[in-house]
């Protein structure tokens, strides 16, 4: 038992090394070449790398296997989208200011890799277990999980196509009627959904120990670098406005209500 502790650990180790190593290997051409176009896609990268080793060190059961497939079908839908949506923009206007700044631009890569570890613990656990099952809650993190893809990638298209028409007033249009973040409502729910899926395979412990990985995307999203930033970003812009004042009182932050999912079939 001691044994397969120390392998488990060590494996884990490695995985939260390579997170951090591959953030590091992209940050050195970013700042550079004070180039943006690495910074969002290299977030979906190391999902895909750190899924494929876990996975590697599985025992390989079909929960784990399935695991490592919707995992890498959210990174790559993320993925390409963000390199899409950066070759538009040509830069960041987030790391305005911080790109040159070689400590606190790497602060944010060695972040970044640290929180791709941290969502993906649940993942990482699921990939060190012997012995592994999939039940009802298995079946509802899948549909969890599908919702919350589907959400994400409506919401991100709608908004790209919004924005290539209109770059001066706020996205009122399709599932953003519902609400002001259906983006983050999607992400949310993705790893929620993961979080249900890994489940049945747990004992009590690693159950309690993976609610990391939901908690803190959620938190993150909630309370620091989603939600906060663009309705400050979005205040400074319209808050004067009485129209946008009414949309705000109107449109739930991130989850619909009875009345805002309404307003989407108007």
């Amino acid at each position: 038992m001691q044994q397969l502790y120390s392998i488990t650990m060590s494996i884990v180790i490695w995985m939260l090394i390579v997170s951090i190593v591959i953030n590091l290997l992209m940050f050195f051409p970013a700042f550079i070449f004070k180039t943006d176009k690495l910074t969002d896609i290299s977030y979906a990268i190391t999902f895909i790398l750190v899924a494929l080793v876990g996975y590697t060190f599985s025992p390989k059961s079909i929960a784990q296997l399935f695991l490592l497939i919707i995992v890498i079908i959210w990174a790559l839908r993320l993925g390409i989208f963000l390199f899409i949506r950066i070759n538009k923009m040509r830069k960041d206007i987030r790391f305005d200011g911080i790109r040159e700044k070689f400590f606190i631009f790497l602060r944010f890569w060695l972040l970044q890799g640290l929180t791709v570890f941290i969502i993906s613990v649940p993942s990482i656990l699921l990939w060190q277990r012997s012995a592994t099952k999939i039940n009802w809650l298995s079946i509802l993190g899948i549909i969890v999980f599908i919702a919350g893809l589907l959400i994400e990638s409506v919401a991100d298209i709608q908004k790209y196509q919004f924005r290539n028409r209109n770059l001066k007033a706020w996205i009122d249009t399709g599932i953003w009627r519902a609400c002001r973040h259906p983006n983050y409502l999607g992400e949310i729910m993705i790893w929620i959904g993961v979080y249900l899926f890994v489940t049945p395979s747990f004992n009590v412990a690693l159950a309690v120990i993976s609610l990391i990985g939901p908690i803190y995307i959620t938190a993150l999203l909630i309370f620091v670098s989603g939600i906060p930033l663009l309705e400050k970003s979005a205040e400074k812009k319209w808050g004067s406005e009485k129209d946008y004042r009414e949309y705000k009182s109107k449109v739930p932050v991130l989850l619909p209500s009875f009345q805002s999912i309404r307003r989407i079939f108007r």
